[in-house]
Order: structure tokens, then C-alpha cells, then sequence
């Protein structure tokens, strides 16, 4: 719901300020024009299916797994999802943050990277801005229903939005995050799951980011949108955050597919956004772990150890 609310903010505001910001600035072919550096060589793997049916196909198959209790094709599921973790954790994961420094490279070299902020200074403050108060509206919630004062608890969180700024990686910055957690008064075991799991599924600020960077290439580019298309989008993609790997540029790489079949992006635009997104990726990240604590917090405060029982 968090996800979804931040898409819905950034949605709203991307296209209420966007339009005035954007008028006049159609330099976004500058930045696609850029010559890239030619690879040695390369390989195509064709789908074997698209997203939408991929994803009907994987909720279909699990919800009838969950209502029939079948052992059999449990069992091949079950078999089938220990080769594609094993294959995450021994080739993609490893190999992820050298495709991610490999495209910080090729957008250095190419001036990408500085193109990108000359074009989208604007922008980029008002995503920041939206950040910003995303975490505030959070904390205030937090604070009404813990009768703490939100600030507070926010100041707490600072190092690990700090830390976060410097890795833009929730995983790598779980031990900070986990910390000052517990110092905000969340029981340490529930910290202690509810913190790392957060850091795969909770990427409010990266759907933040997305959308409102979606909204701004379509907007330069001319191509039309509405709220029922972005609403769709928004909803999909808070399903998609939680394949999205907490390394850094891990959630673009996770909505590249529904860009494309949602939005109609083509390579030319996902390429775009990849190059936008990772240029100040480090402040999703810090959003989404700094909102981690959050969940934390609600979590404790309505199932977690209460008063009377540690007392007693």
C-alpha cells in the first residue's frame, strides 16, 4: 500500500509540475544521441514469454498450487524455484553490480551522465522534494500511532539515509538500518525481520522515482498518458518491486519489462530511463530504507511485545 501510495504522490505532482518545468527543454535527444561504446560482442535470449503473461501465468499457477494442495506440481515448483534462486545467487547477483558500474562507465564516457543533470536539474529537485516529504508523511504517521514525536524518530533514521546515500543499496546498508531501528524503540526481534525483508519488498521511494521519471520522458517526448495508464503502471509495478534485488539500479532493471508493455517504451526509452534513474539512484534507495523503519515501527507498535506482558 506504501508503494502504491508513493507512486500515486509522485504521479500527481510529476503531472501537475512537470508540464511547466519541461516547456522548452526538448534536449532530450542530446542525451540519446550520445555514441555508446560498441561491445565485443553480444547475446540475444529471446523471452519465452511477455511480462502480462508470464505474471498471470505465475499467480495463476501459485493460487492453484495454494487451493488444490497438489504434492506433484508443488514439488516441481518448489524444485524449479531452488534452480532459479541458485542461478540468482551464484551468476546474477554477483554479475548485477559489474552491469551496474559498466553503464556508470559507458554514461561517463559518453557525457550521459552530465547531459542527464543539465536537462533534468529541475526535475531531479522535485523528485528530491518528493522524497523528502514522502519520509516526513511517513514518520508522521508513525508518530500518531506511537505518540512519539516523528521528527524524532526520523532524526534517528539519518544514518542509515546517509549510509544509503553512499552504497544505493538497501542490502548493504540492512546493518545500519537494522540498528537504528532498534534504537527507535522496535523490539530487536522484529527489527530483525521485518528490516531485511523490507529491503526487498518496501521500495516506496525507487516507485517514487520511476513513475515521476517516466512522466517526465513522456512528457518531452510528446507521447500521451492518463491517470487510468499510470494507475495500471503503478499498481504493476509495486508487484514488480519485489522481484527488484536491493543492489544498487536493481529496481529499473525489475520495471524495464512493464515500461515496455504498459507504457510502450521502447529500447531507446528504457535505455533513457535507466540513465536518469541510475544518475541519482542513491536517493531512492536512502527513501526506501529510511521508510523501512517505518513499517518497522507500525509493526511493533500493533504485533509486537506489549507492556503489560514484559512487565508481568
Amino acid at each position: 500500500m506504501d508503494t502504491a501510495f508513493a507512486g500515486f504522490l509522485s504521479y500527481f505532482t510529476s503531472s501537475s509540475l512537470f508540464p511547466s518545468l519541461i516547456e522548452g527543454k526538448n534536449h532530450i535527444d542530446e542525451i540519446a544521441a550520445a555514441e555508446d561504446i560498441s561491445p565485443y560482442f553480444t547475446i540475444n535470449i529471446p523471452a519465452m514469454f511477455d511480462v502480462m503473461t508470464s505474471l498471470v501465468f505465475s499467480f495463476t499457477l501459485g493460487l492453484g498450487i495454494a487451493f488444490f494442495t497438489s504434492p506433484n506440481l508443488k514439488n516441481v515448483c518448489s524444485e524449479f524455484k531452488d534452480i532459479v534462486v541458485k542461478a540468482i545467487e551464484t551468476v546474477i547477483i554477483p554479475l548485477l553490480p559489474i552491469y551496474i558500474f559498466g553503464i556508470f562507465l559507458s554514461m561517463t564516457y559518453t557525457g550521459q551522465a552530465a547531459k542527464v543533470i543539465k536537462v533534468f536539474i529541475a526535475i531531479i529537485g522535485v523528485i528530491f522534494a518528493m522524497h523528502i516529504l514522502l519520509l516526513i508523511l511517513q514518520y508522521c504517521i508513525a508518530g500518531l500511532a506511537t505518540k512519539k514525536n516523528p521528527f524524532k524518530l526520523l532524526g534517528n533514521m539519518l544514518p542509515a539515509y546517509f549510509t544509503a546515500l553512499g552504497t544505493s543499496s538497501s542490502a548493504a546498508t540492512i546493518p545500519v538500518t537494522l540498528n537504528q531501528t532498534i534504537k527507535n524503540g522496535v523490539d530487536q526481534s522484529i527489527a530483525g525481520f521485518v528490516v531485511p525483508l523490507c529491503a526487498t519488498i518496501h521500495l516506496s521511494g525507487s516507485t517514487l522515482k520511476i513513475v515521476a521519471c517516466a512522466v517526465a520522458l513522456m512528457l518531452m517526448q510528446g507521447m500521451p498518458f492518463s491517470f487510468g495508464m499510470f494507475a495500471g503502471f503503478i499498481l504493476m509495478l509495486g508487484v514488480m518491486m519485489v522481484a527488484a534485488p536491493g543492489v544498487p539500479g536493481g529496481a529499473i532493471m525489475a520495471a524495464l519489462g512493464i515500461l515496455a508493455t504498459m507504457l510502450g517504451f521502447n529500447e531507446q526509452q528504457q535505455a533513457l530511463m535507466i540513465a536518469l534513474y541510475i544518475t541519482m539512484d542513491s536517493f531512492g534507495t536512502a527513501c526506501n530504507v529510511t521508510g523501512d523503519g517505518v513499517i518497522a515501527i507500525l509493526i511493533n507498535k500493533y504485533f509486537g511485545p506489549k507492556p503489560e506482558v514484559q512487565n508481568a
